[in-house]
């Protein structure tokens, strides 16, 4: 029974309204230990009904890490749906459940997009109630799945309702940022004065009752569980949860001794499993009888599934803190004893050991790299710190070490890692156990945006002597924290690379060729010879047994850097369809941003926005910071050029956010946003300030710095300053050269025409309009256009302007490109003919669709069904069905058969 709490019983049945509408949601339920969150989500449970199914799991605190134990206690009921999900994320969940081999390499990220695919089948012919209990204490593989889920559920009905307890002093911090919360604070006074009238009758004295009221704070399980007396309601100034552990202690000790015994193991046992929990009391002496007094006194039940559960989890801890080490050691290799070959066997007999065991030890290393092969490197990383500590031999140890800093590196526990690493290294000569140590700490450095001595640390590394091989992979990630500190640690990054002695068997091999003929002069290096094109580069890394995707993405980087585009829109559209085939989601972020850039670059806005805001929502839910800011930053430019003031503010803003004292890696993108919309804008002295930063500082030879150099020639003639672009011009001449690409040239003669003297501005303005013809860039060449036609109308040439400025004006209401549309309407009007006036929305039907109905729009035209379409954009077919019954209407159209006419 549940006393007031009517704002957040108002909550739960919002949230189920929901499910039952079709309608995904979710709530966290926040408070500290005995507030009520528990109460709360079984009066959920009881408000959903027979209407309603329910899955339901809680987290437990343990000492060892078992990957997947919760996901497997939640989804368990969905055993059967498992066949109904794409072939990637049914081996995913089947690898969760040991149903079959994880797939080596195994995507963690995948694993949450399959909870997210099963729960929508779970609610396919009834709404879905998901309950987790204590969820601080879910194991981190289960957690990271299912907070994907839950920032991907939209229209299944679901309705997931977590409840966690408040982060104490030093406690890990749930990530839970952009959940929904619902905090629980204390009962008011009159509902806790009829809970405690209701438990205690008129027995309790009136200042005992009082000074009880006072020491709960309307918290209704110290209200029930904390003693009556006077004396006894003394708290001595401890803590609200200590004094319960304390009247929780009191109770089990008050039991007989095999009582206390069994509870013990209950508590040690995380699963709860009775047969289990028997078993191992039987090797301790006690038998089923002594259950009976915990369970008269309701400490410990039973459930149907014959599982114990204790009354409240802080019962179940104060036994486990109250409890001698030597006897919680017991208990453990009592378990272990009674438990099948497997991981849990393992760690409990783990826990127990005190002594080194080389054979427990190699067994946990097996049981670290199963838990690898399914993408759980947290779990792997405490089994391999845990075997290190039972390996008898020192060197056998310092191997263990290592393995579990790269797996705490691998889970983003980057304190964790360098503290493994700390440890490491001093027990070892090892040259390349040094090297693996040193790139631990140097991704811990780049996560946190120290990219200096992350770049250092790999150089460094890399120079040992170690594995050529093994040299390559450290270079490849020296080359992306020397991308983010200036042009020469790249090119030095390049000139080792180029230097390595590899053989043309090894997988790296033509990437560590091609990489540096593709960059190099890119930074004003002369070319050994002509630049490689990727595609065959990745043909022949493919050959040479490189990991495709993962180990091609940057060879689409690299294209973009010498302003080869169309060779990055070729390759990285076969990646990202690749990478959805074989589910390696977690890549799928950093080929979109490419392919986005490529998209743009060509003038495709629309399909970039498209692209660039699933791999923005994707890095987002799946917790890729320095692909969230560079998304938000791309995403911010595409705002800018559609005239979108607010919206590329709003992004810009999310692009500069770090999360480290460092700048964000989606800086370049969101300075290069808000010059665009002042350029657009007309504000030309607030564009030109933060386009000469752009292109003049450490960023400059970043992708988008160069392109800026254009605008900003633009915004600095129009100021009536051109020798601010002076400098980068010359260094965008300089790359235009080594691109030798007609785009670029064209490009190259706008900004000439506009730098130069005006009577050789009409043949750069013509040989700039010749050249980009066939590049199929028509923002670029309208931009041109409306320059041109801008110069000639100053000129009095007006009958000459307009045919320029009308076809400037043509593409960019095509494109969507307001600002530069109003400029060339306003130009055109100027020439004395009537402009036609701008289309009250953008061109084009399909312009009405949100990114995500156009993508799934466009799907639905080319003949899929909405089942394949979940399975292309890692969504559930009802919301694939709901985001197309929303396009309808906006399209005009009744039935996606009248789709294939608008494509």
């Amino acid at each position: 029974m549940l006393y007031g709490r009517e704002r957040e019983r108002a909550a739960v049945d919002a949230l189920l309204d929901g499910a039952r509408d079709g309608r995904s949601g979710v709530l966290v339920l926040r408070g500290e230990p005995g507030i009520g969150k528990t109460a709360l989500l079984e009066h959920a449970v009881a408000t959903a009904g027979d209407g309603v199914r329910v899955i339901r799991a809680t987290g437990v605190e343990y000492e060892a890490e078992l990957p997947f134990a919760g996901l497997s206690q939640l989804l368990a009921p969905g055993l059967d749906r498992l066949e109904a999900l794409p072939g990637p994320q049914r081996r995913s969940l089947e690898g969760v459940f040991g149903l079959g081999e994880a797939a080596g390499g195994a995507d963690r990220l995948l694993t949450g997009l399959a909870t997210l695919g099963l729960l929508a089948e779970l609610a396919v012919e009834q709404p879905l109630l998901c309950v987790v209990d204590d969820l601080q204490w879910l194991d981190p593989s289960s957690l990271d799945a299912l907070l994907i889920a839950a920032r991907r559920l939209q229209a299944e009905g679901v309705a997931l309702l977590l409840a966690a307890r408040d982060a104490g002093a030093g406690a890990e911090v749930l990530p839970l940022a952009g959940l929904p919360e619902l905090r629980l604070n204390g009962l008011a006074e009159a509902d806790a004065v009829r809970l405690l009238a209701d438990r205690a009758g008129g027995a309790l004295p009136e200042p005992a009752r009082r000074r009880l009221l006072d020491e709960a704070a309307g918290n209704p399980l110290a209200l029930v569980e904390l003693p009556w007396t006077e004396a006894d309601c003394a708290s001595g100034g401890l803590a609200l949860t200590s004094r319960l552990l304390m009247a929780f202690h009191s109770q089990v000790t008050g039991l007989p001794a095999a009582t206390q015994t069994l509870l013990l193991v209950a508590a040690a046992e995380e699963n709860g499993e009775l047969d289990v929990v028997l078993a191992a009391a039987a090797v301790l002496g006690v038998d089923a009888g002594a259950l009976a007094p915990a369970e008269r006194v309701r400490l410990i039940t039973v459930s149907a599934a014959r599982r114990l559960v204790f009354r409240h989890p802080l019962l179940r801890a104060s036994v486990l803190q109250r409890t001698p080490l030597q006897q919680r050691l017991e208990v453990h290799r009592a378990i272990g004893e009674v438990l099948e070959e497997g991981d849990r066997r393992t760690w409990h007999l783990a826990l127990a050991a005190t002594a080194p065991d080389a054979d427990l030890a190699d067994a946990l290393e097996l049981t670290a790299q199963r838990a690898e092969a399914r993408g759980a490197h947290g779990g792997a990383a405490a089994a391999y710190e845990r075997a290190a500590g039972l390996t008898p031999d020192h060197d056998g140890a310092t191997r263990r070490l290592v393995l579990a800093a790269e797996a705490a590196t691998e889970e983003g526990k980057l304190a964790q890692a360098e503290a493994l690493a700390d440890r490491a290294g001093p027990r070892t000569d090892s040259v390349f156990a040094h090297a693996l140590l040193d790139q631990v700490r140097a991704v811990a450095h780049f996560w946190r945006g120290a990219y200096p001595a992350a770049y250092r640390l790999l150089l460094d590394a890399a120079a040992t002597d170690i594995e050529p091989a093994y040299a390559a992979r450290m270079l490849l990630q020296a080359f992306h924290a020397a991308w983010y500190v200036g042009e020469e640690p790249v090119a030095t990054v390049l000139d080792r690379l180029a230097a390595l002695p590899l053989g043309p068997d090894e997988p790296l091999a033509p990437l560590a060729r091609d990489l540096p003929a593709a960059v190099l002069p890119a930074l004003g290096r002369p070319a050994a010879g002509p630049v490689p094109d990727v595609r065959t580069t990745a043909e022949a890394a493919r050959k040479a047994g490189a990991e495709s995707p993962v180990d091609l993405v940057q060879l689409c980087g690299a294209a973009l850097v010498l302003g080869r585009d169309h060779e990055t829109l070729e390759l990285a559209a076969e990646l990202v369809a690749e990478a959805r085939a074989k589910g390696t989601v977690g890549v799928l972020p950093t080929l979109q941003f490419f392919l986005a850039e490529a998209e743009l670059f060509h003038g495709r806005h629309r399909d970039a926005e498209v692209t660039a805001a699933e791999g923005h929502t994707l890095a987002r839910d799946t917790g890729q910071h320095q692909w969230t800011s560079q998304l938000a930053g791309m995403l911010a430019c595409l705002a800018a050029l559609g005239g979108a003031d607010e919206r590329c503010v709003e992004l810009a803003a999310d692009a500069l956010v770090s999360g480290s004292s460092a700048s964000a890696a989606g800086e370049p993108w969101a300075q290069w946003a808000l010059a665009l919309l002042d350029l657009g804008r007309g504000r030309a002295a607030s564009a030109a300030d933060r386009l000469h930063t752009l292109t003049t500082g450490p960023y400059r030879h970043h992708i988008g710095a160069t392109r800026a150099v254009a605008d900003l020639v633009e915004a600095a003639v129009r100021l009536g300053e051109p020798e601010r672009a002076a400098e980068p011009y010359e260094r965008f001449a300089r790359w235009a050269a080594a691109a030798g690409t007609p785009w670029a040239e064209a490009v190259r003669l706008r900004c000439q025409a506009l730098l130069g003297p005006d009577e050789l501005a009409e043949s750069a303005y013509r040989a700039a309009l010749e050249l980009h013809e066939g590049t199929q860039r028509p923002f670029e060449q309208a931009r041109t256009a409306l320059l041109y036609g801008e110069w000639l109308r100053r000129g009095r040439r007006r009958t000459d302007a307009r045919p320029h400025l009308s076809a400037a004006l043509e593409t960019f209401e095509r494109l969507g490109a307001a600002p530069w549309a109003d400029r060339a309407r306003g130009e055109l009007t100027a020439t004395g003919t009537a402009a036609p006036t701008a289309p009250a929305v953008p061109a084009g039907a399909l312009a009405v669709l949100t990114p995500q109905e156009l993508q799934i729009a466009r799907l639905a035209a080319q003949g899929l069904t909405n089942r394949d379409i979940a399975a292309q954009l890692f969504l559930s077919p009802r919301t694939v069905g709901h985001h197309l019954y929303k396009a309808y209407p906006k399209l005009g159209i009744a039935s996606r058969t009248e789709l294939v006419a608008l494509f």
